[in-house]
């Protein structure tokens, strides 16, 4: 048996100082100095083997923060682990304390195809890896044929369309070797919930943005523009991990979806969830009342949903846990999951394919502070999520 662990960690904007990453937002040296130490010491206090990042603009800035991880780490083993001719140096106990260094991991990084200019920036991820990467990294964000969503009529007439032809960020998708099984990791971090609001040719600044002429209306499309384009993130997110899973490739799904668990957007990534029994349901093609699906075909479709179904590793655990509540976000009194790591049925004990199971899913969020309190401004140079992690214990 393999013990395996995979993160995932939004940073929030991670830049080298005096970069203009949004407008009028910078880090001074000693505000960047501050943020890769509180980052460093996230990465040693999760050890993890397999880290997806969201929120980084610059690779080498990432790099430089691991290295910092790695000379402390270094430096606390040194410190405080014991020498090898002290007669308990096989307690268990200081394996676990014991920091493991990055000097031999594989990182990736996608960058955003939208970044722009000083002050219009625009983020991508990257997965750190101790395990390497089986194949070279993908990375998903134009479409090679452009995502066509068309809407059914009602009444007659025309029912429209909706047309995606490029993500807000990129997807990265990456084959990791975890004990004998190679693994697919998609990394994403999906369009966020804050209005969408076009900049009419000309003008300084979208209409909407004027909140001393404040219009609902044109807000609330804001927020309409921002579901779809999230929704449809989330469908080219859904069909590469299908794809994956018919290639018969055990699939971890982790980033920030910028919703929750039952969210839409979430439930796409996921798929369905099959019913107990559809022996009763009514055909598709039914003629008659009594036309229901047969008893073979009830295990045929609940098998062929569970099949590319993916699983939450935080519903996993508080399903055979005590714990109240997990959150990785919070804002004006709310507190809500909305990074995740999900999980193909691979990963689930008595599933057919399984290659082992999780054991654990730590949260890291001591750090987070609501915003409506005086001390959330140290979220700026910390981070406004919390880290996840998945603690596997795999086969082979």
């Amino acid at each position: 048996m393999k013990e395996v662990t995979i993160a995932s960690f939004n940073v929030k904007n991670l830049i080298g100082p005096d970069q203009e990453y949004y407008r009028f937002q910078r880090y001074t040296p000693e505000e960047y100095a501050w943020k890769s130490g509180w980052l460093a010491e996230q990465i040693q206090t999760m050890d993890a083997d397999v880290v997806c990042f969201q929120e980084i603009f610059e690779e080498s800035a990432l790099r430089e923060v691991v290295a910092r991880a790695d000379a402390e780490g270094i430096a606390s083993n040194e410190a405080h682990l014991p020498d090898v001719d002290k007669p308990y140096r096989r307690k268990a106990i200081f394996r676990k304390l014991a920091y493991r260094p990055y000097t031999d991991a594989d990182i990736a990084f996608a960058p955003n195809l939208n970044d722009g200019r000083p002050g219009e920036r625009r983020p991508g991820v990257a997965v750190l890896s101790r395990l390497g990467f089986s194949d070279a990294p993908e990375i998903i964000q134009d479409l090679p044929e452009p995502l066509e969503i068309d809407f059914g009529t009602l009444g007659g007439g025309d029912g429209g369309s909706f047309r995606l032809r490029r993500l807000s960020r990129p997807i990265l998708k990456v084959r990791v070797r975890m004990g004998g099984h190679v693994v697919t990791v998609f990394n994403c971090h999906l369009k966020s919930k804050l209005g969408e609001f076009p900049r009419p040719e000309g003008a300084a600044f979208p209409p909407e943005a004027d909140l001393t002429r404040y219009d609902p209306v044109g807000r609330a499309m804001g927020s309409l523009r921002a579901a779809l384009r999230r929704m449809g993130e989330a469908f080219v997110l859904r069909r590469a991990i299908v794809e994956e899973l018919r290639a018969g490739h055990p699939v971890l799904c982790l980033g920030d979806f910028n919703d929750g668990e039952h969210a839409v957007s979430t439930e796409i990534i996921s798929g369905e969830t099959p019913f107990k029994n559809y022996a009763w349901m009514l055909r598709h093609d039914a003629e008659r009342p009594s036309d229901r699906y047969s008893e073979e075909e009830d295990v045929q479709i609940r098998e062929a949903i569970e099949a590319v179904r993916l699983h939450s590793a935080e519903r996993q655990f508080v399903q055979k846990s005590t714990r109240d509540m997990v959150y990785t976000a919070a804002f004006g009194g709310t507190y809500e999951s909305i990074d995740q790591i999900f999980m193909s049925r691979h990963f689930l004990k008595d599933a057919p394919e399984s290659i082992g199971e999780m054991e654990y899913f730590s949260v890291f969020n001591d750090h987070l502070t609501d915003g409506s309190h005086p001390e959330a401004p140290y979220n700026k140079l910390a981070s406004d999520h919390g880290q996840i992690m998945a603690h596997f214990r795999l086969r082979g």
